[in-house]
């Protein structure tokens, strides 16, 4: 049996990000996307949790503050399934029988 987290305990990343690295930094969210060599717009959306981590983004945070990159992804994974988990009543499919 998986042991099942609350999902008011999954953090999206974005807002972890911003939390613990961007803002302690003192960057704005303008240098940062200069620096990090993306769009002020899609960085914004990251940061305040509208929009998904990408693998690319990933990469950028990694390499421009050292967050690994692999643990970021896992991280989004987390908050994606429980978001879903959130709402998986809804979710009406049966288990698949297999062929005898």
């Amino acid at each position: 049996m998986a042991l099942k987290m609350h999902p008011t305990l999954a953090v999206h990343v974005g807002e972890w990000l911003r939390a613990e690295i961007v803002e302690p930094a003192g960057v704005s969210v303008t240098d940062l996307a200069a620096h990090l060599d993306v769009s002020r717009q899609a960085l914004s959306n990251l940061l305040n949790g509208s929009a998904s981590l990408s693998a690319d983004m990933a990469i950028r945070f990694e390499k421009g503050f050292g967050a690994k990159a692999d643990t970021l992804m896992r991280m989004q994974a987390s908050y994606d399934l429980a978001q879903a988990r959130a709402h998986e009543k809804e979710i009406k499919v049966r288990r698949l029988s297999s062929a005898a």
